[in-house]
């Protein structure tokens, strides 16, 4: 059975695997922070007897046979990796939620027709290398040698060049596909990251649609010159033109609509002098709504902006999509299990939307997804003082359990 106790202990476990102890969790895709937490899950995985392998992207997946071996895989999991600073709870609830699953069924001895595949997910955040979902994305419309050799972090490291360090092939990656009608259905766990459930005493939120999501990064160059001999109106100051277009961003977002948010969340000024006149800047943009459309026209309105500012002061520009995920309807049947689940056993629940993506959102083109919420302490998430109580994630455990059961019959 579910144990409390379990899911406390690994989650503190792996909340030791960080870059930054004391300021939160940085556990970055293919670090040694994230070599760490695998190498521990692989060991709790193999102890219950699971067939643990590695795809060619660098997810890590503990397998449990089932009566049929070609019958298509329950998958359920999520991911490992960290942003800057985040807490201990994102994405490694959802991974313990797994594991403890796993050693629940063990005890009960219980045999199931399809396998069941429990995942561990990487680079999902995008922190290290800009452009998240990575690890569902490989396993659904496989990773472009451009994206593995053309995308870095911040010390100039390509993703290629740190897949092989951590023991991959990137020239692979593409072996990470997996075929259509090879997974039954995908479910995973999430912290909720807002405050709807703790603020109306809701212990489960039943997920039935996923936000869909849109980066871009943008490079507005101009000229580097002295900050003390060039005449205000003789600049071509790239800084100048990244805010004015970053304020119209936040301008187009308010007046698209009440679901529609937009976020620049990272700039990089060059050369990055006290006394030099900015010559490049690149900036990123994360934009969010519940519909594609609305997604759409409000790209295309800042990228309007983006070239009339440039064209105004004299600027160039850069535009690149870095990730773009439709929104997505979560399965009926899943959600119709989990809420006879949680009526059964007395669990109050609520269904609602996901105004995050998840890795659910990315699986839902191979195969019916389903994503739970545990509450958040506050609504908050990605920062130090993010909290889920391990009670929470236990009970989401006990409701997937049964999700499982019925799905892999």
């Amino acid at each position: 059975m579910i144990k409390v106790e379990r899911v406390r202990r690994d989650l503190e476990t792996l909340a030791q695997y960080t870059a930054t102890p004391g300021e939160g969790i940085t556990r970055m895709a293919f670090t040694p922070e994230e070599r760490q937490a695998r190498d521990y899950l692989k060991r709790e995985m193999q102890a219950i007897g699971l067939e643990v392998y590695t795809d060619a992207a660098g997810n890590m997946f503990g397998r449990r046979a089932g009566k049929d071996p070609e019958a298509p895989v329950v998958m359920i999991g999520s991911h490992i990796d960290s942003v800057k600073n985040g807490g201990r709870f994102d994405g490694a609830a959802g991974v313990v939620t797994a594991l403890e699953i796993a050693r629940a069924l063990q005890e009960l001895g219980k045999e199931t027709v399809h396998p069941i595949e429990f995942a561990v997910l990487t680079e999902e955040e995008g922190g290290r290398f800009g452009a998240g979902l990575y690890g569902s994305r490989a396993m659904t419309d496989g990773i472009s040698q451009e994206e593995v050799t053309g995308t870095f972090d911040q010390q100039g490291i390509s993703k290629a060049e740190a897949m092989k360090a951590f023991g991959l092939a990137p020239d692979r990656v593409k072996d990470a596909v997996r075929k259509p009608g090879s997974i039954k259905a995908f479910l995973e766990l999430h912290v909720e990251q807002g405050p709807v459930l703790e603020a109306t005493g809701t212990r489960i939120g039943i997920v039935e649609s996923i936000v869909g999501i849109r980066t871009f990064f943008v490079t507005i160059t101009g000229s580097a010159d002295h900050a003390g001999t060039t005449p205000m109106d003789m600049r071509r100051d790239a800084l100048v033109g990244a805010s004015q277009v970053i304020t119209a961003i936040n301008r187009i977002a308010r007046e698209t609509g009440e679901n529609t948010v937009a976020t620049v969340g990272t700039l990089q000024v060059k050369p990055g002098a006290f006394n030099i006149v900015p010559a490049e800047v690149k900036f990123s943009i994360d934009l969010r709504d519940g519909n594609n459309e609305v997604i759409e026209g409000a790209a295309t309105k800042i990228k309007k902006v983006v070239a009339e500012v440039c064209k105004s002061l004299h600027l160039t520009y850069g535009w690149e999509q870095a990730l773009a995920v439709p929104p997505v309807a979560t399965e009926a049947k899943i959600i119709d299990i989990v809420a006879e689940a949680a009526r059964r056993k007395n669990i109050s629940f609520r269904v609602m939307p996901s105004g995050a993506g998840h890795d659910a959102m990315v699986m839902a083109k191979l195969a019916p997804v389903g994503l739970l919420f545990v509450p958040s302490r506050g609504g908050k998430s990605h920062c130090p003082e993010e909290w889920t109580d391990y009670e929470d994630i236990a009970l989401g455990a006990e409701l997937y359990l049964d999700a499982v059961l019925a799905l892999a019959q």
